[in-house]
């Protein structure tokens, strides 16, 4: 089992796709790269995210960023649907190297990777979302999520 963090937006709706797909085993919202260890305020710099608990021998890294290129508009810097802010940008964070260099020739491999503004970075640090924000779609089906429902029932 290995871990990344994905962020895409809002992660309500991140999160009840992800663990939809093959070989991932877990998932936790949560907030990424912030400079506190709190979720404070404006939270200091936090991304959303979804730690993501996966099986190597079934999806790879290339595999979930190809994923997460389903859900997110990879040109629009800190804006996912109607979320707009710092922490809604995108990206994938590890504290496996390979990780990154796998996401990075990723984004690289795409014609138009210049453009791209997914972020791809060490993980900093990482702070669990309240109970309230865990698995919420599953819980409250009708809030808010800037997926379409079509990519959302995809891998179901």
């Amino acid at each position: 089992m290995e871990t990344v963090y994905l962020a895409g937006g809002c992660l309500w709706g991140v999160q009840a796709f992800i663990r939809t797909l093959p070989g991932v085993i877990s998932t936790e919202a949560g907030r990424a790269n912030g400079s506190s260890n709190t979720l404070e305020g404006d939270y200091d710099g936090y991304t959303e995210c979804v730690k993501t608990e996966f099986d190597p021998n079934v999806v790879t890294i290339e595999e979930l960023m190809g994923y997460l290129f389903e859900i997110i508009d990879p040109y629009s810097l800190n804006k996912q649907g109607e979320d707009v802010g710092e922490k809604y940008r995108t990206g994938l964070y590890s504290e496996d190297p390979k990780h990154l260099e796998e996401a990075r020739s990723f984004i690289h491999q795409r014609d138009d990777h210049e453009r791209i503004v997914v972020e791809v970075l060490p993980l900093v640090n990482y702070v669990k979302s309240a109970e309230e924000h865990q698995d919420r779609l599953e819980r409250c089906p009708d809030d808010y999520c800037h997926i379409p429902e079509q990519i959302m029932n995809k891998y179901k």
